[in-house]
């Protein structure tokens, strides 16, 4: 079996009495209150977060000769400095190796963020299709603590200090917290007003307590993180997204491209001339029961696709839920039962996102 890796907070999660958990190869906490009261939390004030499982790349050097302009589904040189992007890292065969952000730090140096469970698979597939230029893995070096709420602002105003606060989504900058060189960022996961603390992983620990020293944050494990994003509708690797499926089935085209090189793209091109076989459908269910992950999608009886993610939703009072279905299905208002086994629920095709009431833009 393999080893399962603790972040720098694992004792700390300990302390707090955290339900812990695998994922992506590591102890992660799953909750520490409950997963509802941590939701509530997170929509309402400011949670606090463990995301040092994901990993971080660092690149320097010449962005076009090196060919990293070239590695994903959007363009790195055309990303200001002080600006992130959102896209993917796809196979020949136009599947998802990861999706992932880009950080331009400088014209000749960018951070890039990636998927716990997949960071060796991406730190190879980069590395094999750049020629140039510094590429190294800091992932083990690198702390990274997410601060989502509405309260967020005001909360990390008084640890880092007063120039956070004019941060615009997808920007972020270079500053010291805790007297040592951080990056501050807001990209966020949840749908709420959030930074994103990039700092090295030996002051983890301190920020993670200064920050719960204030009373208006709480720690929030992985269950309400999940709740929260698909509330938002935002896809998860590795249950919504993989590399057997492609942006364009999983209506995420925005984030690809074409006007440039990337790997993957002729096979993009040809799905998208031909047409494809499945797309991802958003689905709210008639009652409070939770569409499970694996759970069949049926429509007029017959079994058109497989669901990917589903939660009960606090904010919609009912259960959500993502996944594939035929294209003649993905139509908005379409009746669907979802069934596994005994259950058995009726539900209707929905648009993204599930709840449009956070204060991610405030």
């Amino acid at each position: 079996m393999e080893q399962l890796k603790n972040t720098p907070l694992f004792a700390e999660h300990e302390k707090l009495k955290a339900l812990m958990a695998p994922f992506g190869g590591w102890h992660m906490p799953i909750q520490y209150e409950g997963i509802i009261a941590e939701h509530r939390w997170c929509r309402e004030k400011a949670a606090l977060f463990d995301i040092c499982h994901m990993g971080e790349f660092h690149f320097k050097g010449d962005i076009v000769a090196s060919g990293l302009e070239d590695v994903f589904t959007f363009s790195v040189k055309s990303i200001p400095v002080g600006r992130s992007r959102y896209g993917f890292l796809l196979n020949e065969k136009g599947g998802v190796i990861d999706d992932l952000i880009v950080f331009r730090l400088a014209e000749d140096e960018v951070m890039v963020v990636v998927n716990a469970a997949t960071i060796a698979k991406d730190f190879a597939a980069i590395s094999a299709r750049l020629s140039g230029g510094e590429f190294r893995d800091i992932s083990a070096a690198t702390g990274k603590l997410d601060l989502q709420g509405p309260l967020s602002r005001e909360v990390l105003t008084g640890v880092v200090g007063p120039e956070i606060a004019a941060i615009p989504y997808f920007k972020f900058i270079r500053t010291k917290v805790l007297g040592v060189d951080a990056i501050v960022s807001r990209t966020g996961y949840t749908g709420e007003l959030g930074y994103e603390v990039f700092l090295p992983a030996e002051k983890s620990a301190e920020l993670w307590n200064r920050l719960l020293a204030d009373e208006r944050v709480k720690p929030a494990g992985l269950g309400a993180r999940d709740v929260l994003r698909l509330e938002m509708g935002y896809s998860l690797y590795g249950s919504d997204i993989d590399e057997a499926t492609t942006p364009i089935e999983a209506g995420l085209e925005a984030f690809v491209n074409f006007d440039k090189a990337f790997v993957g793209k002729e096979a993009l091109l040809k799905q998208r001339a031909e047409g494809v076989t499945r797309m991802k459908v958003a689905f709210d269910v008639t009652s409070r029961r939770s569409p499970r992950h694996d759970y069949g999608i049926f429509f007029e009886g017959e079994r058109v696709g497989t669901v990917t993610s589903g939660v009960f939703s606090p904010m919609l009072g009912c259960g959500i839920g993502m996944g594939y279905v035929a294209p003649a299905v993905a139509t908005l208002g379409a009746p669907l039962t979802i069934s596994h086994e005994k259950v058995s629920m009726e539900a209707t095709v929905v648009e993204l996102p599930f709840y449009r009431g956070g204060s991610l833009r405030s």
